[in-house]
């Protein structure tokens, strides 16, 4: 490569010289051109003396020229010797370095020959300690493997002992067999002569007798597990109902189909009841209300299953009575007037009771239903102070255990709202608050809890569940509901009918309203399982056939008696 780059150096040197003295030339040529125009104008005399100058100055050009082109000669062959120097010693420095090289080469060819040495070396000192060791384990392998040989002849000599005992065994087992059987059928032969009795006889006895120690035993562990787990269930469940129910204990309601609306005169009854019975027609036509005016001293009745247009009609007759004007066409007027009031306190009513349960994302639909529960009643219990009180004792019940309180107190809380649509739609009220519920866009977790809180469906849901037990409580806490005495009468009736059709019982005794059977039985017909037994069936049969609120307990006495005189 500096052989190139001297050579290189020596032409671009010759180039720039030739181009120097190209341009020298040209700068001579063009000043001599220049004057020519000029000696035209210039008298003969000046023109001689300017060519004499001229070939003067071209003289010393040409002179010049020569002189340059004699330097650059030199200058051309000083530069060529010392390219031509320079080359060779490049020449030399580069067969200087090829021969470091290869010395270079051949030393790290050495260094690697020794190193493969040693490392062959290295490899061959192991290989001769595996062969070293493989070959004291293959000796190791062969004196165990003829241990093993005479093992296995110690085993199969073993073997063959054996067979010949165990031949000699099963001959002593057959005969053994054989005696045993001999022996079973004499002592079968002498057990029947001495009983009378043959083996299949004797054998039905002992099943019988058996399997009444064993039925004895069954009832016994039945009735121990029982009495355990019922004693169980019922703290606990006591406990859970009892702090619901004393934590949420509301007023009783009296209200029935008929409102009494107090009048300050009974003058008033004659402008009621208007000229030839005007007047109340009017508003009967108007509210769909009965008013009945009997001999009851200021005060007059209004009777309709409806709360709502009962109550309707009860402040529109209060205005009325309050304003003195009454005649149809201001009936109809303060009966408008009254139910858009009657629509705002349900609505009211409705909203109060969401803010007290804390739901807050009900249907807006939904809410004018709701609200007209505050004037409907169930057995004397208004429906929508039962559907707050319901839903408290649900949020605690699943607090106590463990469960998120929000879904079941929900449930809970509109499980009665079909009743508001009875008077309109036929079928059960829980089916109709479904199928309500559904519609508005409710989850089915809490339409499946409505509807099944009869058990019109059957529950599958812990909601489901809750809201039946919240229910009872709520329905069956003293003081919550009335019923008919025509019911209670019957339902007594019935009971006492369900626990005298068992045998062996003798008297039957309805206590605490309803609330407890006390079944009296014969001693010598019915023993203490049995006793138990009656119980379990009896009250077996009221859950299926009977509705009653809360729960009935039923109790068997069986008492012995033995009476002696003495004389």
């Amino acid at each position: 490569m500096s052989e190139f780059a001297a050579i290189a150096a020596i032409f671009a040197l010759i180039l720039i010289l030739g181009l120097r003295f190209l341009s020298l030339y040209a700068g001579r040529s063009a000043a001599g051109t220049a004057t020519a125009p000029q000696a035209a104008v210039i008298s003969p005399d000046r023109m001689a003396e300017a060519e004499a100058e001229a070939e003067a100055v071209r003289q010393r050009a040409v002179k010049e020229a020569d002189a340059a082109r004699r330097a650059a000669d030199a200058e051309i062959e000083s530069l060529r010797r010392a390219a031509q120097t320079e080359v060779a010693t490049a020449r030399a420095s580069g067969d200087a370095a090829k021969a470091r090289a290869e010395a270079a080469a051949a030393d790290l060819i050495a260094d690697a020959k020794r190193a493969a040495e040693r490392e062959t070396q290295a490899r061959l000192a192991t290989l001769t300690a595996r062969e070293e060791d493989l070959a004291a384990r293959a000796e190791e392998l062969e004196r165990r493997e003829s241990d093993l040989d005479s093992a296995v002849c110690e085993i199969e000599a073993r073997r063959a002992e054996l067979d010949v005992e165990g031949a000699t065994l099963e001959e002593l087992r057959s005969e053994l067999a054989a005696a045993t059987l001999r022996h079973e059928l004499e002592h079968t032969a002498a057990l029947e002569r001495v009983a009378g009795l043959t083996a299949e006889e004797a054998k039905v006895e002992l099943l019988s007798s058996v399997e009444a120690a064993a039925r004895r035993d069954a009832a016994s562990l039945v009735r121990s597990i029982e009495t355990e787990a019922r004693a169980e269930a019922t703290d606990r469940a006591r406990a859970i109902v009892v702090d619901a129910v004393q934590r949420v204990a509301s007023e009783q309601t009296t209200e029935t189909v008929v409102s009494v609306l107090h009048l300050p005169s009974d003058e008033m009854k004659g402008r009621i009841i208007g000229r030839e019975g005007r007047n109340i027609r009017a508003f009967e036509s108007v509210t769909g209300v009965n008013v009945i005016i009997d001999d009851t001293p200021e005060a007059v009745l209004l009777s309709c299953f409806d709360p709502v247009r009962r109550e309707i009609a009860r402040i529109t007759l209060e205005k009325l009575v309050l304003d003195g004007r009454i005649h149809p066409h201001r009936i109809e007027e303060i009966y408008e007037t009254a139910k858009v009031e009657v629509d705002e306190l349900c609505l009211r009513a409705a909203r109060d009771s969401l803010a007290e349960i804390g739901i807050t994302d009900l249907d807006e639909r939904l809410i004018p239903t709701l609200g007209r529960l505050k004037y409907r009643t169930s057995y004397g219990q208004n429906v929508l102070g039962h559907l707050t009180e319901t839903a408290h004792i649900a949020g605690i019940m699943a607090s106590e255990l463990g469960l998120e309180p929000s879904l079941i107190k929900r449930s809970a809380f509109l499980h009665d709202i079909g009743k508001a649509l009875t008077h309109e739609v036929e079928g059960s009220h829980a089916i109709i608050g479904a199928d309500l519920l559904r519609k508005y866009g409710e989850s089915e977790a809490v339409a499946h809890a409505v509807e099944a809180h009869h058990n019109e469906v059957q529950p599958r849901t812990v909601e489901a569940v809750l809201t039946q037990a919240a229910d009872a409580c709520s329905a069956a806490r003293p003081g919550a509901r009335r019923e008919s005495l025509e019911a209670y009468v019957k339902r007594l009736e019935r009971i006492e009918e369900i626990a005298t059709a068992r045998p062996g019982v003798e008297r039957v005794f309805a206590m605490q309203s309803g609330r407890e059977v006390r079944v009296m039985v014969l001693p010598e017909q019915v023993d203490d399982l049995a006793a138990g037994v009656i119980a379990r069936e009896v009250a077996k049969q009221i859950e299926d056939e009977l509705t009653y609120p809360g729960q009935i307990r039923v109790t068997v006495v069986r008492e012995s008696r033995a009476t002696e005189v003495a004389h």
